[in-house]
């Protein structure tokens, strides 16, 4: 994977967080990962 190449660590998931970082696989996770960008600003609030 090109994640893996440049040092990072790919997770299989449908939303990871990391600190203040949400991300996704692609697309059709959008929901998963709206879910918790939305708990990551709840959080920061």
């Amino acid at each position: 994977m090109d994640v893996e190449s440049a040092g990072g660590a790919w997770v299989d998931s449908e939303a990871h967080v990391g600190g203040n970082l949400v991300t996704g696989r692609a697309w059709p996770d959008h929901s998963a990962w709206m879910r918790a960008f939305l708990k990551v600003l709840r959080a920061a609030a």
